[in-house]
């Protein structure tokens, strides 16, 4: 068995809107573990990688202390942290991947009723967030005073409650901005889930860090990549080749009677695609799906 100080450690979100995405991210990556009885520990058993399972404001400083060595976490997260060490210190940590999951954005939004003509607009009011750091960096880029109300939940609802005349809150589908009678004015920030690592080198772990990101990168490419199978005459192949998405060198192979297009696919293979290719004289077009994809 690994020595606890061989072992990779990865912290992920215990509960949230990333939970099931981190672990199921993990588990394409080969994965497999073994959860503890307190389900707050997960042991690596296909590898020397072990989860940690907490709460994702906590993920950032768990890898700056180096209780562990990755994490995935919104970057709205991680880039709140990262302000908020500006004033203490490195913060420990760097943005390894975007993981392409859990996206959404951080907004101001205000009262319906309410105008808003550019960030000016929000000099003197009370704005209620979760982000504090992220908020006050916004209102200095733009040289706006105001007045930052901290709150730890329930944010979009400060206005009706008379304590905020605005927000800045993370904005996914926009419905619970309607519910509150909100609307969205202003983007802050694009988020999205990320992996996260230490900013110190990783010694003899190094090596199990360097092949999962081998393996996360394998995962993402496929996420999206399809295989294109389509028959067609020689003589069309030169006009055919601009049509297909975007990919890997095609392999084409002679057949009886013309000739078979193999093409693998980094971007949807949509209908308008597979139009313009019969178009252009493709027949028998068949769209696979990858199920792993190794470089």
């Amino acid at each position: 068995m690994s020595k606890p100080r061989d072992r990779l450690r990865i912290a992920v979100q215990k509960s949230g809107r990333l939970s099931e995405s981190s672990q199921d991210l993990l588990q394409r990556c080969g994965l497999k573990f073994r959860q503890s009885r307190d389900k707050l520990f997960c042991f690596g058993e296909t590898l020397p990688i072990d989860l940690l399972l907490v709460r994702d404001d906590d993920i950032p400083g768990l890898i700056a202390q180096g209780v562990c060595e990755m994490g995935i976490v919104g970057r709205n997260v991680a880039q709140e942290r990262r302000i908020e060490a500006q004033t203490t210190g490195t913060a420990g940590f760097v943005e390894l991947r975007e993981l392409g999951f859990g996206r959404c954005r951080l907004s101001i939004a205000v009262p319906n009723e309410d105008t808003f003509d550019g960030p000016q607009s929000l000099a003197g009011l009370r704005i209620a967030t979760s982000y504090p750091h992220l908020l006050g960096d916004y209102l200095k880029r733009h040289e706006v005073a105001a007045d930052v109300v901290v709150l730890n939940g329930s944010v979009e609802i400060a206005p009706r409650l008379g304590t905020a005349d605005a927000i800045c809150d993370l904005v996914s589908s926009g419905a619970t901005l309607i519910a509150n009678q909100l609307r969205e004015v202003a983007s802050i920030l694009d988020s999205q889930a990320v992996l996260i690592g230490s900013a110190t080198p990783l010694d003899e772990r190094a090596e199990y860090a360097e092949l999962l990101l081998r393996r996360i990168d394998g995962v993402i490419r496929v996420r999206e990549s399809k295989l294109l199978i389509l028959n067609a005459a020689q003589s069309d192949l030169a006009a055919l080749l601009p049509l297909l998405p975007r990919g890997a060198t095609p392999n084409v192979l002679a057949r009886q009677g013309g000739i078979t297009v193999q093409a693998l696919c980094h971007e949807a293979v949509t209908w308008t695609h597979l139009e313009a290719l019969k178009k252009g004289g493709a027949s028998q077009l068949m769209v696979l799906p990858v199920e792993s994809l190794l470089s």
